[in-house]
This record gives structure tokens, sequence and C-alpha cells, in this order.
């Protein structure tokens, strides 16, 4: 059976926290956005959609091969930002500092994404962290400056992803440590 699935890097509980309370705060300024869990927020980095077992066999003991070459790292939390770039937004992020070890990690998940069968993508990868999205059309906002430290980052995990009436739920298929 298929399921749809990604890969991401877990953040450190310390992170989240600061995440949560930032999230706390921007919540009396965006009345309209739809928030997503704390145990939510994850840096995706490939999202793969609808995947077979085989697929999924395929990735894993790749993944786990370029989590262990990655040493564990810290990546400062840079700021607020929305998508798209013009017009009315749609998503609510956090952007992240990403320090050449991560740069490589990612592009060693999309080698092994396109080798197991799965489309390569087509957009440039853009390191961030969602925090809400707007269901509706809204003026773009202006976003505080805001000091969000850094983010621990020591494991690679394979999740599954499904998608509920009260938002989606993710649940590890695989983690892989990251090494050094």
């Amino acid at each position: 059976m298929d399921v749809r699935a990604f890969v991401a890097l877990e953040l450190d509980t310390a992170a989240r926290e600061r995440l949560r309370a930032a999230k706390e705060d921007l919540r009396r300024e965006l009345a309209a956005v739809r928030w997503v869990r704390p145990e939510g927020i994850h840096l995706t980095l490939r999202f793969l959609g609808q995947s077979s077992e085989q697929a999924l066999d395929c990735l894993r003991p790749r993944l786990a091969t370029a989590a262990a070459r990655c040493p564990a790292t810290e990546a400062p939390l840079r700021g607020f930002g929305l998508f798209p770039e013009r017009g009315a937004p749609r998503v609510l992020w956090v952007g992240l500092e990403f320090g050449p070890p991560l740069r490589e990690l990612q592009e060693t998940c999309e080698t092994a994404a396109v080798a197991c069968g799965f489309p390569r993508e087509r957009r440039p990868y853009s390191p961030h962290l969602t925090l809400g999205r707007w269901r509706d059309r809204a003026p773009r906002p202006a976003l505080p400056a805001r000091d969000l430290g850094a983010a621990r980052l020591s494991q690679l995990v394979l999740y599954r992803s499904e998608l509920r009436p009260g938002g989606a739920v993710y649940t590890p298929l695989a983690i892989f440590p990251l090494g050094g």
C-alpha cells in the first residue's frame, strides 16, 4: 500500500519551544493563520509524495548512509518569511542558515530519491520551517524581527504523512542518527 512520505531533520526540544513562543506572540497579530502544531515542525529535506513500499525500501539504506556522513550540527534560525514572495501570503515560515554539511545532506537525499524512482524536484531547495498557513486571501503582514537562536539537528527521519481534518499527522517510518 502506498503512503504519503517525506524526509526531514528533527528539531531539538529547545528550538521547538522558542518557535512555540514566537507563534504565540504572532497569533495576536495574525488571526487568520492556521498554525502548525509544535510537534509537527520539522525541516523537510525532500517531499516524496505518494510512495510505494518498494521505493521506501530502496531509500532507507541510502538515507542511513547519508545521515552517517553528515555531522550533527546547529542551524541558526534566521527570521520570518512568507511564501509566495509577492501577493497574498499562503505560508508563514522561519528560515535557517544552511552550512555545507546540511546542503550536502539535502543534495544526497535528492539524489537518493531520484535513484529510487521519485521524480527530480524542479524547484531549488529553500531551507525553512513552516509555522502556519492562510486558508483565505489576506494582506501581506509586516513581520517582526526576532532572534530565535539555533536549532540542534541530530536525526534524519523518514516520515509518513496522513492528512486529517485536524491537521497532518506525521509518523516516523525510520530514524537515522547524524554521524560525527
